[in-house]
């Protein structure tokens, strides 16, 4: 077995060694899950310092037969786009199993299902075949159900099921044009290698803008855009802390990571032609969801509307980079500043998802006019809340001003008037987004104490421990970003090369 291959099934396998002791206590469970994780990162922290990105290529590469018949199998390897998505997710899960020290209700099913969902993440980003990324992508949706309709609140239930229906008709249309990638390709395959090295339907571009059209619809779903993004704000609400940490910091990066593994490279010439249309569909999902989150009351809701602007931000990025015309350089940045902004966005909104479990754990209401002078109380979760607030809006020193600092430059430099006249109008949406987090800091943290103030303690050990890590990592990489833009720019650099050709 590979080291890679080690990753992705260790929490699978701490979840059925949970499964088979059943007589474990709570607390033994809990850290149990919290070991599999650490021995989960630390591998990867080893993966990320043995990998060589230089041309971008592929290691910690495996390669077995699964199903010949269609050329299909069991593919995996990582390069400069999925290792830092990989060291992501290992992060947060981490974070969210040591935010759950303090879990009280059915914990052995709510580790185990975190565990299952920590192996189909990792496996996503890793997979090298079709057939094998649609496989963890479904199961993906499964995971999520469960841990919201089980351990939600408010309308769960309804919310879980909502969630389950959009993206599962999602996981389906993609997965039609992911046959129509199998049968135009010559030989017929699922091998995501193969399908780059010579992208099929190249010469029909009648049938590549179908195939285009399923897999963007599929894709943008699951991330999710304006107009497919109405699972998302319920899903968020009635989630618990943890699940909505995953959810956003996670899960939504299938469908960003999609673009630019699978719709970018493999249908260039169709993506050379369309890729006004992501540049579109970003900025609207941009302006669209910075408004809507301003008018939240809600500030669970106004986070999640605050994952459909910065997702935005990735779509526009990826338009950007595949338009025909345009400066390579700039592309190549646009690019990098996209699978940044996918870091940095799981790292920050996971850390506001966790926060907003803290203010839910001892007040029992999102509502932010219940709340009010938190800061008195509770400095320390004041303190964070403020950091995470200005890491999301863009703050200079922090990683949010990096991912979109990239984005827009490369956007506007491409020198195409499509992209910078998109990221010209973007801009209103960083300071949409700055008026919106002000907004809950003067709310929430400053002014005359809410009706549920007082209720409202500092934040214990084991939820800083959770959340710290993430906000540092933010800081890190704000004020030093080379160790992760050295990963990510080969990479970008052979995808743009790739569209352009």
């Amino acid at each position: 077995m590979t080291v890679l291959s080690l990753v992705i099934f260790l929490p699978l396998a701490a979840a059925l060694g949970l499964l088979a002791f059943p007589r474990l206590r709570d607390r033994t469970v809990i850290w149990a899950w919290i070991g599999a994780c650490v021995a989960d990162l630390a591998l990867v922290v080893g993966m990320w310092l043995g990998y060589d990105g230089a041309g971008g290529g592929v290691g910690y590469e495996a390669n077995l037969r699964w199903i010949p018949s269609v050329r299909a199998g069991y593919h995996i390897g990582v390069d400069g786009l999925s290792l830092p998505l990989i060291a992501m997710t290992a992060v947060l899960f981490l974070a969210c199993a040591v935010f759950s020290l303090r879990q009280a209700r059915r914990v052995r099913a709510f580790a185990v299902l975190f565990l299952f969902l920590q192996t189909v993440c990792l496996g996503l980003f890793a997979a090298l075949d079709l057939l094998l990324f649609f496989v963890f992508f479904d199961l993906s949706i499964v995971g999520m159900y469960f841990v919201i309709a089980g351990w939600g609140h408010g309308d769960n239930v309804r919310s879980a099921l909502k969630f389950f229906l959009y993206t599962f008709l999602g996981a389906l249309v993609l997965l039609l044009g992911f046959i129509g990638l199998y049968l135009g390709a010559d030989p017929h395959t699922f091998d995501m290698t193969e399908l780059t090295r010579t992208p099929p339907l190249a010469g029909s571009p009648g049938p590549a803008a179908l195939v285009l059209l399923a897999v963007g619809i599929g894709l943008a779903i699951k991330t999710p855009t304006v107009p497919v993004h109405t699972w998302l704000p319920p899903a968020h609400t009635d989630a618990p802390a943890a699940g909505s940490a995953i959810l956003a910091g996670v899960m939504l990066k299938m469908g960003t990571y999609g673009f630019v593994r699978i719709a970018m490279p493999m249908l260039p010439d169709a993506w050379r032609r369309y890729a006004w249309a992501a540049i579109v569909v970003g900025v609207v999902s941009v302006l669209y969801g910075a408004l809507v989150a301003l008018a939240q009351d809600n500030l669970k809701r106004l986070i999640a509307y605050t994952s459909v602007n910065h997702m935005g931000y990735v779509v526009l990025a990826v338009g950007a980079a595949g338009l025909a015309a345009g400066d390579m350089d700039a592309r190549r940045l646009a690019t990098t500043g996209a699978v940044t902004q996918m870091v940095s966005h799981g790292l920050i909104t996971g850390a506001l998802f966790l926060l907003s479990g803290v203010l839910y754990d001892r007040g029992h209401s999102y509502e932010m006019g219940r709340y009010g002078g938190i800061a008195r109380g509770a400095p320390l979760f004041a303190a964070l809340t403020a950091v995470a607030a200005f890491a999301s809006l863009g703050l200079p020193g922090l990683s949010g001003f990096i991912a979109e600092f990239q984005i827009f430059t490369g956007s506007i430099g491409s020198g195409t008037g499509a992209a910078a006249a998109g990221a010209a109008l973007a801009i209103l949406g960083i300071i949409i987004t700055a008026a919106l987090f002000l907004r809950v800091l003067h709310r929430t943290l400053l002014g005359p104490p809410g009706s549920r103030t007082a209720q409202v303690t500092d934040i214990h050990r084991s939820e800083l421990a959770a959340i710290a890590p993430l906000l540092a990592l933010s800081l890190i990489i704000g004020i030093a970003p080379r160790f992760l833009l050295d990963v990510i720019e080969p990479a970008s650099a052979a995808v743009v090369s790739l569209v352009a050709r």
